[in-house]
């Protein structure tokens, strides 16, 4: 499969997954604002910072799957093992990134609705990491996702973000 048919396949699932996920459902959980923002500017600006770094975070992680010559869809999964940038951090950033695009709305809003939501998709995601994409990545990937488990951290990210291990 083609690089460009990746980034194609890559968008549409993106499209059809993430950005409902962690955009579509928490906007449609929010009451009706009718625009307005109820948050103090500190949680404002918190929230969206948080928002933005998840989007960085999702797509430039999407990137490394693509080069990976595979997409993050199950269906379509990468031929290569993920295990650069942000996947040094912790194994899981793209779930980290939708999360953090979630919570970033809850304090830009001040939704304790959006942050129970968000509550909620940590318990699935651990759930789908812990009881079938760990299990499916190490049929597929072997010892080398063993060393990879080794390395790096499930869910909380390691100090040192980008620090050079040998």
């Amino acid at each position: 499969m083609s690089t460009a048919a990746n980034a194609v396949k890559t968008a549409v699932f993106t499209l059809f997954v993430p950005l409902v996920v962690a955009v579509w459902i928490p906007q449609r959980i929010l009451p009706g604002m009718n625009g307005t923002v109820g948050a103090p500017v500190f949680l404002r600006l918190l929230g969206g910072l948080l928002f933005v770094l998840g989007i960085i975070g999702y797509f430039w992680c999407a990137t490394l799957f693509v080069q990976a010559q595979g997409t993050p869809a199950p269906i379509s999964p990468t031929k290569r093992a993920v295990v650069g940038g942000l996947y040094r951090v912790n194994r899981n950033p793209m779930y980290s990134s939708v999360l953090a695009v979630v919570f970033g709305q809850a304090l830009f809003f001040e939704s304790t609705r959006v942050a129970w939501y968000g509550l909620l998709l940590v318990v699935c995601f651990h759930f789908f990491v812990v009881f079938y994409e760990e299990r499916v990545l190490r049929a597929q990937f072997g010892g080398e996702y063993e060393d990879f488990c080794r390395r790096v951290p499930r869910w909380v990210p390691r100090l040192g973000l980008f620090t050079r291990r040998s």
